[in-house]
């Protein structure tokens, strides 16, 4: 039984296992996104099921942003506590979170609920990298960590798949559901398979596997407690937090595609949940293809950077070209899923290097304040996505009303079309009629509309009032709202588009070489020291 709290690993593991480890790691990953991005698949459902308006739904992005921040910077102290049962018991309570969302008696229980699975989020975001640098030296470190990349994407790309096949059929209460079953599916395995390296172990830098005898050897030298001296003052530095908050803006775009890609497809060219779900399939795909290609890329030929300024640069112009169809409505659905393909495989050359990149610009800080640096990044990424989610109805007010009233002007409209063909033929008599309350007029008025109308004619224009109401009250803010609404989404693209431009000087403030050779060099340099250590201590 105390295998299920006391996780520590006296040795470096073999591969078999490390790669089983480093398995559960992204599996868990990959789950709590599916946990935490299935809300925003079925928006239009819960908004409607809640009668939330648009402003409180986004409320809940703001919210859940908030204090995923500052459950981040507590996960720092995963560098006391241990990374493995954070993860582990993290998700036992975010997938009963998920399982008991759909069961919320009302709309204030269900942003409390959803601020609470973002503080486990918030927790895990920083334990689980943490777990992956533990477990990956430096060479192989960019395909390990593009391999937990891969977490919130295939966590996306689940979300869109799993609703666009089966929300037809199904509610979006079982969607939460299947979400919360296969997080205690995971659980479980995490539960009996997760394990960490003992303090000692992770408090060194491991370049390759050629220094773990080295790592070992010294293992035994180490106080922990005095490697973590001054551990968050380590990581106060223009090299961890500039890179940190410069990564987090260039994630505008892929964190406003993620809250926002429903109600941006539905409410500017009337896709419906799934048709939005699915063109967002072919983004999560393709990043989850180039996370990994890159990750290899970079670790072959040893270096970081090329790929990042590579990556920003192809991500900044797809996203220009992204920005300005937005506000063509005659753009097709392939056009934007190759569009996608486009952004999403230059953003994962650029991430994947720059999470090992960041990694190894903390190891080199204090090895032992990896999840300190990692809950720095964590913090500044929470309140970039949370600002940011609450000036998106600042920017775009043409979505308020068309997500708060669109749907139902619709229906008004399908509903009094008759009425409304009368109407638009007799617009004299009916602009008369309109003055007064519905049966109020005087019968001279009465009886001229009934002769110029015609008495069934007049009967279908009373049965249609209430739908004619609707289309008084909300239709003119609803069709401004929708020629307003592709400039205002244009102008937050363009939003995004500066966070990219923001990333790339970025990429030469952090560790790295540029020159794959010289980088090979400082591998063959490292592995002499290394031999040459081993050497003395055997001696």
């Amino acid at each position: 039984m105390t295998r299920l709290w006391r996780r520590d690993l006296a040795h470096y593991p073999e591969t078999g296992p490390r790669y089983a480890y480093l398995a559960i790691v992204v599996a868990t990953t990959i789950v709590l996104y599916y946990l935490l991005y299935i809300q925003y698949a079925v928006a239009t459902s819960i908004m409607t099921h809640y009668g939330m308006t648009f402003g409180f739904f986004i409320l809940l992005s703001v919210v859940g942003n908030a204090v995923g921040a500052f459950a981040s910077l507590l996960a720092g102290f995963a560098d006391r506590w241990g990374r493995a049962n954070l993860v582990v018991y993290g998700l036992l309570i975010a997938g009963v979170l998920v399982l008991l969302l759909p069961s919320a008696s009302n709309k204030t229980v269900y942003l409390l609920m959803f601020a609470g699975l973002n503080v486990i989020e918030g927790i895990v975001l920083v334990a689980t990298p943490a777990l992956i640098r533990d477990f990956s030296p430096q060479v192989g470190r960019a395909t390990a960590m593009g391999s937990w990349t891969m977490g919130p994407v295939i966590g996306s790309l689940i979300v869109t798949t799993v609703t666009s096949a089966t929300l037809d059929d199904h509610t979006w209460q079982d969607e939460l559901r299947y979400a919360g079953i296969s997080a205690l599916v995971v659980f479980v395995i995490a539960l009996f398979g997760l394990r960490e390296l003992s303090p000692r172990l992770r408090d060194q830098i491991m370049v390759s596997l050629h220094d773990r005898a080295l790592v070992e050897a010294r293992a035994r030298g180490i106080d922990p407690e005095k490697e973590m001296a001054g551990h968050w003052r380590a990581m106060m530095r223009l090299d961890v937090i500039g890179p940190a908050f410069a990564i987090s803006v260039f994630l505008l775009l892929y964190y406003g595609l993620v809250g926002n890609i429903v109600i941006y497809f539905s409410s500017t060219f009337g896709y419906t949940e799934q048709r939005a779900n699915a063109v967002a399939n072919w983004y999560w795909a393709a990043t989850a293809i180039a996370l990994i290609a890159a990750g290899l890329i970079s670790d072959r030929l040893r270096v970081r950077k090329p790929l990042m300024l590579v990556g920003g640069v192809g991500a900044l112009a797809g996203t220009i070209v992204f920005a300005i169809l937005a506000t063509h409505h005659d753009t097709g659905y392939y056009t934007f899923a190759w569009l996608f393909v486009w952004i999403a495989v230059f953003s994962g050359i650029a991430y994947a290097p720059w999470m090992a990149a960041y990694t190894e610009t903390v190891e080199e800080h204090n090895p032992a304040a990896t999840a300190t640096g990692l809950a720095v990044w964590g913090w500044i990424l929470r309140i970039v996505v949370a600002v940011s989610a609450a000036f998106v109805p600042i920017v775009v007010t043409s979505v308020t009303p068309i997500v708060e009233h669109g749907h139902e002007v619709q229906v008004a409209q399908a509903q009094a079309a008759p009425a409304l063909a009368i109407v638009q033929a007799h617009p004299q008599i009916f602009a008369e009629l309109g003055k007064y309350p519905p049966g109020q007029a005087p019968a001279d008025l009465q009886a001229r509309a009934a002769q110029e109308v015609g008495v069934p004619g007049l009967q279908t224009v009373q049965k249609a009032q209430p739908q004619l109401a609707v289309l008084k009250e909300h239709g003119p803010d609803v069709a401004k709202a929708a020629k307003d609404g592709p400039g205002q989404w244009r102008t937050w693209w363009l939003v995004a588009v500066a966070g990219q431009v923001i990333f790339i000087p970025f990429v030469f403030a952090m560790r790295g070489r540029w020159n794959p050779k010289r980088a090979r060099e400082d591998a063959e340099a490292h592995q002499r020291a290394v031999d040459a250590e081993l050497a003395k201590l055997s001696g």
